[in-house]
């Protein structure tokens, strides 16, 4: 189904699945979850992260905080890599919020969107669209068509950017001096910011396998 213009009031009683990209992004939505009291479970699935240890040093954060908040978190544990660079073949060569980007979404979205009906959720939203980096409606038109595949179940087309997301977001990131990763995920935008780097004389960002 699809929604938009949701109150998180809307979410009382019900259960959400939240879909977490990283620590620095979930962050403050965690929290003004759990301070709403809104029954939610996170939803760590990214096959788009490159390297294998980039992967798990995300991981890391994200439970941290969700053991310290005392939050559900399930991992589904680098699953369908293969997949992921299946349906962007072709799209290598996009650019940051283009057609690659819309592909990658909709994979995560998609999971986590069947996971939240098999799994007695009512509700599922994703952290992805609170960076100033990433197009919120690329996201959210994401979830809203994961959901049209599960009539039970509800996409949260929420902002969280609104009413000082961000202030607050950089407030539980210094807070909980999260890592913060120095580009988005995949090995596509790594190489991408290795490019801008060069061209500016930064040195490059390096990664363990």
């Amino acid at each position: 189904m699809q929604e938009s213009g949701i109150s998180l009031r809307n979410l009382k009683g019900k259960k959400l699945l939240l879909h977490s990209c990283c620590a620095p992004c979930s962050g403050s939505i965690m929290y003004e979850l759990k301070a709403a009291d809104i029954n939610f479970t996170v939803f760590y699935y990214n096959p788009n992260i490159h390297p294998h240890s980039e992967y798990e040093k995300r991981k890391e954060e994200i439970m941290k905080y969700a053991e310290k908040l005392a939050i559900p978190c399930i991992d589904l544990d680098y699953k369908d890599k293969t997949e992921w660079f299946e349906r962007i073949a072709g799209l290598e060569d996009e650019p940051e919020r283009g057609k690659r980007c819309s592909v990658c979404f909709d994979i995560r979205m998609e999971r986590t969107a069947k996971y939240a009906s098999g799994n007695g959720f009512n509700w599922f939203a994703t952290t992805l669209g609170l960076s100033r980096y990433k197009d919120l409606a690329q996201v959210n038109q994401s979830g809203l068509q994961a959901a049209l595949k599960y009539p039970e179940v509800n996409f949260l087309n929420y902002n969280w950017r609104s009413g000082g997301g961000l202030d607050r977001s950089k407030e539980i990131n210094q807070l909980n001096n999260f890592y913060r990763q120095q580009y988005c995920g995949c090995i596509f935008s790594l190489m991408d910011a290795n490019d801008n780097r060069k061209k500016k004389g930064r040195p490059l960002i390096k990664v363990r396998p």
